[in-house]
């Protein structure tokens, strides 16, 4: 399959993976929490073979090969990692690639970026292809108080020693011991490699900033989430897997609901289904026949 290209955008500030041709239809994929742009490392390939596309997938900032947000040790929670903060990537990539419409393949927390997105900017969304996520995590109004004191005060604390690994292989059984979802070690391989850092005497460290898993100070009401998700207007798939984060919950059956023209698939597969090896042909098939009834090209 196609290797791919390695992409510097926002002024250097984005890291990004480019698969295809230069100059065809672009899609812009967005990774998870804790993720990086392998992750569509096996499931980008077959898009672009099969709908003549590129795909550019991200690091948001913080994750990956991209810059992390600034520190200051006089404003502890200045460069907060908030979902709204991620918009601007994908706004920043997608000026630096020249491409006005957008169609968006996100997975998980990416996903909830595409909405948002998606939702704020309704002229320049072409199509979401979203994969096991949909909108973002909420706090009901009675626990902004406490979400918001976790929040600062974690902003505060001094970080943790970044973790290091001797070698990779070790950094991959961490990852698969620690992940927030089920993951084995083909699945993570991909994501922890494009993660690790080398060291002095041969150890392995994390690119990612530590603070990404410090508990956010604010996030949407779920009125608000729902909201978003009701003022989407373009074409959306949402490709579930069956043993993934959303399922039958009441959260998820409401966003469903609240996204018009939702065209939903629920394949085998975990959460990470379009990186698992046995899931994500099928994951590419479904993509496929959706994307050709709505028409593939990227800008129209």
């Amino acid at each position: 399959m196609t290797d791919p290209r390695e992409l510097q955008l926002a002024h250097g500030r984005l890291a990004a993976l480019a698969w295809g041709k230069k100059g065809a239809p672009t899609w812009l994929a967005l990774h998870g929490w804790l993720d990086n742009a392998a992750s569509f490392s096996r499931l980008a390939p077959r898009l672009v073979e099969r709908l003549g596309i590129q795909v550019v997938a991200l690091d948001f900032a913080g994750h990956g090969h991209s810059a992390h947000f600034s520190r200051s040790a006089h404003c502890p929670g200045l460069g907060d990692y908030a979902l709204w903060d991620y918009c601007h990537d994908v706004l920043d990539a997608a000026d630096s690639l020249g491409l006005e419409r957008l169609t968006l393949l996100a997975h998980s927390m990416g996903a909830g970026v595409a909405c948002l997105t998606a939702a704020a900017l309704p002229e320049r969304l072409s199509r979401l292809v979203l994969i096991d996520g949909l909108g973002a995590l909420t706090t009901e109004a009675e626990r902004v108080p406490g979400q918001l004191r976790r929040g600062l005060l974690a902003q505060r604390r001094a970080p943790s020693p970044a973790p290091h690994y001797p070698d990779s292989k070790t950094a991959v059984a961490a990852r698969v011991a620690g992940g927030a979802t089920p993951i084995d070690a083909d699945t993570a391989a991909p994501l922890v490699e494009r993660n690790l850092l080398a060291l002095k005497g041969g150890r392995v460290g994390l690119r990612t900033d530590g603070r990404l898993v410090r508990p956010s100070p604010v996030r949407f009401s779920p009125e608000q989430a729902l909201a978003c998700l009701g003022a989407i207007r373009c074409p959306t798939l949402l490709v579930e897997g069956e043993t993934g984060i959303l399922g039958d919950s009441e959260r998820a059956c409401v966003a469903r609901s609240a996204l018009q023209g939702l065209a939903r698939r629920v394949l085998p597969g975990g959460h990470h289904l379009h990186l698992e090896a046995n899931a994500v042909a099928e994951v590419a098939d479904t993509i496929v026949i959706w994307s050709d009834g709505t028409g593939h090209s990227a800008e129209e």
